[in-house]
């Protein structure tokens, strides 16, 4: 995740249409699953609406991300669209416990359920579900809050897929618990796709050193340079799904120039590069009497 350094431009246009189409699916399957009694369905529609809100987030998200650094938000808003991955994330994660709990109660009661409701509304659903996935599959592979929301489309492209499949079962062999088995595979679905979502963008915003990063191996490399006794007082942390920053105190042998420091601070950043980290801050020290632990609190 640390070695894509660009910040992708997210195509506006594309989002409002998928957007739209979401409210349309939402819509349409929240009545289709009132006439119908089809629980897979109203879930389904939830599905959608949450849809709708994840996008409108990582759309707005997306447009704070590209706001210039001040001197009140040093950082500027780049934080936003992590934010608005974690929450698209722990959405789903709420919606699938849900699901699960009223489909374990709907298998207790099943009841009789129009079929043809289902399958037309499914039908619908995956088509307009599918025209969205396409929309921003391009934009989900260079961006975490739009990967999250490209993992919602693409989940609700497939529960529709078991909506569809349990409304064929009940029209022809008229079994209804297919509609209360069907919502916990897609609860288990979703759990399993907002899961990895939920972790990464926590772990960012929990500023964890970001797993493709090995702190000790870099301490290794960078005290090997010439002149340099200890690195100490190290942090690694990624500030949104692209960029990591690297910071350390650096003990020199001798007190030498800042013009002979910089010598060595560009081998730190050739090795610091090698690893996916662009952005550094190193702290010169000479006989400072401090903590030289590799890693301790601030």
């Amino acid at each position: 995740m640390g070695h894509h350094h660009h910040h992708h431009e997210v195509s506006g246009k594309r989002l409002a249409i998928t957007i739209f189409l979401n409210v349309l699916i939402t819509l349409g399957e929240l009545v289709g699953g009132i006439i119908s009694g089809s629980m897979a369905l109203i879930t389904d529609a939830a599905h959608n609406f949450s849809d709708v809100l994840s996008l409108i987030i990582s759309y707005v998200a997306n447009r704070m991300a590209k706001r210039k650094p001040t001197a009140q938000q040093t950082f500027g808003y780049r934080r936003s669209e992590i934010i608005a991955a974690f929450a698209n994330s722990v959405t789903l994660i709420v919606i699938a416990l849900i699901i699960f709990y009223e489909a374990i109660n709907r298998l207790a009661d099943p009841i009789e359920i129009k079929s043809g409701w289902v399958i037309i509304m499914a039908g619908a659903s995956i088509l307009l579900n599918g025209v969205s996935v396409l929309l921003i599959k391009r934009d989900a592979k260079h961006n975490m809050n739009m990967r999250s929301a490209f993992l919602h489309l693409f989940s609700d492209m497939m529960t529709s897929v078991g909506v569809l499949a349990s409304g064929l079962i009940m029209k022809f062999y008229n079994w209804y618990y297919a509609d209360a088995i069907f919502s916990m595979l897609i609860a288990s679905y979703l759990l399993d796709l907002s899961w990895a979502i939920f972790r990464d963008s926590l772990r960012i915003l929990m500023q964890f050193t970001p797993e493709n990063i090995d702190i000790e191996s870099i301490s290794k490399e960078i005290s090997i340079i010439a002149g340099i006794r200890n690195i100490h007082h190290v942090h690694a942390w990624q500030l949104d799904d692209h960029k990591i920053i690297f910071e350390a105190h650096i003990d020199l042998d001798e007190d030498i120039s800042v013009s002979q420091f910089e010598t060595k601070l560009a081998d730190i950043k050739k090795i610091l590069l090698t690893n996916g980290i662009d952005h550094s801050n190193i702290q010169p020290e000479f006989n400072m009497k401090d903590d030289k632990a590799l890693i301790h609190d601030l």
